[in-house]
């Protein structure tokens, strides 16, 4: 590593009710990735917003290539050399490649674009990372891994000195997140300085030099990536141990009632075949790899996507599910793996979010009892703990893990006995994740049934009583979790279709 390039001191903010940043201390080297790490509303992203000018703090100085800045606006930040690659990109995908990364800042050759030059431009950029993308190529054609990419690339054009990556792996590949990491590894041999915002302890691990922590506003600590373990930073993030043990035994009685029964369920090319049972209190795991038929089988099993052909029954009773209304009519409920686009109305808040779905239970004559829509909320907020000021925060300025209980609230006022969880920690800090866990385990308890897709194998041992394996649109295994092992789940979401078809003597369709 090299001199410090950035130093933050005693900063401070405040919101309405939210003391957000509470004197904290922060600093990067040239050529070092400094992670950044904690729970969500540890005020990670809000130190950053300060930083990158996007936010005002309250007090406190920041120093920059050893002069103190005070960036007014992350145009003004961008230009000292600060930029930000955020989690959720901003690309247009109408424009091409190259537009989007100059936009707002054109070449031009008289009054008009000189797209030749700005091609070239971004030509040069791509090599100098050792990227295969065509500079003509419309932004929407690309994965979101190299859409990934073209952000880096736009962030390298405003001459950075300091790049932050805020959750740059979230929603990449394996092979997409060993190609960000040459690349930063590349940056950091360059002498670039990089923030490195994860929630996958093991990704810090892999990329990072130093890691500092923050909770509840507060620095915790900063440490050497190489002389701590996961376990360590995880405690020093959420004050207390994580275990992450695998689950031994099923917690299910063996003469528990089947509550769902798919049987042939058809739907497109994702969904071929699939037949299984749920029972009281189950936690049924669904396994794979991206793209295997999970969330396009629990999504045609909601009516959310039209299914082809396949029987449901729920508590004996054969049932038709043609839309999300026949499925939440009859008990179940679906939180969506992107719950910002599906689950939450974002600009609403929390009491409106909470009683959505049953709306009517609350309305007469064309008017809302709103003191009954507060009492129904507030009774979750304080079930799930969810952290809140108010009832009257908007959602969209929740944390994701209070967003995540947002939603599940949603599901219990709505008392649903079937729930399916998509991806129910994507997005959530260890700590929030230990809360999910806890609340599925009680729901579970409860008796409520419920539908596990992950994409995290540790989190499927750990919290399943049944594994359902899932490839190329079909069940290609089933274990008890006693029996299930990451190799035979692998192994099975691996499996060849036709070899395993045949082997069976021929599949249904």
């Amino acid at each position: 590593m090299g001199d410090v390039i950035l130093t933050m001191r005693a900063i401070d903010k405040t919101y309405p009710g939210v003391h957000a940043l509470d004197h904290v201390d922060f600093d990067v080297c040239r050529g070092e990735v400094h992670a950044l790490v904690g729970e969500n509303g540890a005020g990670k992203s809000t130190l950053m917003k300060v930083l990158t000018g996007i936010t005002h703090k309250d007090s406190g100085t920041i120093t920059f290539e050893g002069r103190e800045v005070n960036f007014q606006s992350a145009r003004e930040a961008q230009a000292a050399g600060v930029v930000i690659v955020h989690q959720e990109l901003n690309m247009m995908g109408h424009l091409t490649v190259a537009q989007n990364i100059f936009i707002g800042r054109e070449f031009k050759r008289g009054p008009f674009i000189d797209d030749k030059k700005m091609n070239a431009e971004a030509r040069r950029l791509f090599e100098e990372l050792n990227i295969d993308i065509d500079p003509k190529a419309r932004m929407s054609s690309l994965t979101v891994g190299k859409q990934q990419m073209c952000e880096i690339a736009k962030a390298i054009s405003h001459e950075a000195k300091l790049i932050v990556f805020d959750e740059p792996s979230a929603a990449l590949t394996e092979a997409e997140i060993e190609q960000l990491f040459k690349i930063i590894r590349d940056l950091r041999a360059k002498d670039y300085g990089i923030v490195y915002i994860s929630h996958r302890m093991d990704e810090i691990n892999k990329i990072t030099d130093r890691v500092s922590v923050m909770r509840d506003g507060h620095y915790i600590g900063t440490v050497n990536t190489k002389d701590v373990t996961k376990e360590e930073i995880i405690n020093m993030m959420v004050g207390r141990t994580i275990y992450e043990t695998p689950k031994a035994h099923s917690a299910v009685p063996a003469d528990a009632p089947v509550v769902l029964k798919v049987e042939h369920l058809n739907a497109g090319r994702l969904v071929q075949d699939v037949s299984f049972e749920l029972r009281r209190g189950e936690i049924l795991g669904f396994s794979g790899l991206m793209g295997a038929g999970r969330t396009e089988t629990c999504r045609a099993l909601f009516g959310a996507d039209p299914k082809e052909s396949g029987d449901i029954w729920i508590d004996g009773k054969k049932v038709e599910i043609n839309s999300p209304k026949d499925a939440v009519r009859l008990g179940l409920s679906y939180l969506s793996e992107d719950r910002k686009r599906f689950g939450l109305m974002l600009k609403k808040d929390i009491v409106e979010n909470s009683t959505i779905a049953t709306l009517h239970e609350y309305s007469s004559a064309g008017f809302i009892d709103k003191p009954g829509e507060k009492q129904a909320a507030q009774k979750y907020v304080d079930t799930l703990r969810t952290k809140t000021p108010t009832l009257e925060q908007l959602v969209m300025d929740l944390s994701g893990g209070n967003q995540q209980k947002v939603v599940i609230a949603k599901w219990l006022v709505n008392n649903s006995q079937i729930m399916i969880f998509d991806e129910p920690t994507r997005g959530i800090d260890v700590g929030a994740k230990q809360e999910i866990y806890e609340l599925m385990n009680s729901l579970a308890r409860a008796g409520k049934s419920i539908i596990m897709i992950s994409s995290e194998l540790v989190e499927i041992l750990r919290m399943s009583d049944r594994v359902l394996v899932m490839c190329e649109g079909r069940k290609t295994a089933e274990f008890d979790i006693s029996e299930a092992t990451q190799e035979k789940i692998m192994s099975a979401a691996t499996r060849d279709i036709d070899a395993h078809d045949l082997l069976k003597g021929g599949a249904a369709k």
